[in-house]
């Protein structure tokens, strides 16, 4: 929760700039791998401004289907590569804040990714703060309570 109330009380205003499909669209990827004990791991990154934890994401990319932007976004943010499911996991959406000020609100489709390298720099390495951890610990983390559920439910997933 943050000092501006709850995250679906501040949604809640923008009720219907949603239901007449007003969002923005970005893709975002959950970057997950096995860790040293066979357990499913999942990729955290702070965002630049606030340093909240999230997953990477990023706005549509012209020419780049939306499993590609976030094959990109997790390269980007979080220094990793894998390959993206095609087929979305799920949604989540958030309040964006704008290089104005203003929010907006923004539906982010998200895709598996499952990591197979790892290096320490990257594009935003000094931007972002990066952490691996369980899919529970990670679900506390995020704000959002539909990408919550899409990381809980991986803590069942069988590791790959």
């Amino acid at each position: 929760m943050s000092k501006d109330g709850p995250h679906l009380a501040r949604l809640a205003e923008y009720t219907e700039v949603m239901i007449r499909g007003e969002t923005f669209e970005q893709f975002g990827a959950v970057c997950l791998r096995t860790g040293s004990q066979g357990r499913i791991e999942i990729l955290l990154v702070t965002t630049r401004e606030t340093r909240r934890w999230t997953i990477p994401k990023g706005w549509p990319i012209k020419g780049l289907k939306p499993h590609e932007v976030a094959e990109r976004e997790a390269w980007e943010e979080a220094g990793v590569k894998g390959r993206a499911k095609k087929r979305p996991l799920g949604y989540y959406t958030y309040l964006k804040t704008l290089a104005d000020g203003n929010k907006a609100p923004t539906m982010v489709e998200v895709h598996l990714l499952a990591v197979d390298k790892v290096s320490d720099k990257f594009p935003e390495y000094r931007e972002r703060t990066i952490e691996w951890m369980s899919p529970v610990e990670a679900a506390t983390r995020v704000e959002e309570p539909e990408l919550k559920g899409l990381l809980v439910a991986l803590e069942t997933r069988p590791a790959a």
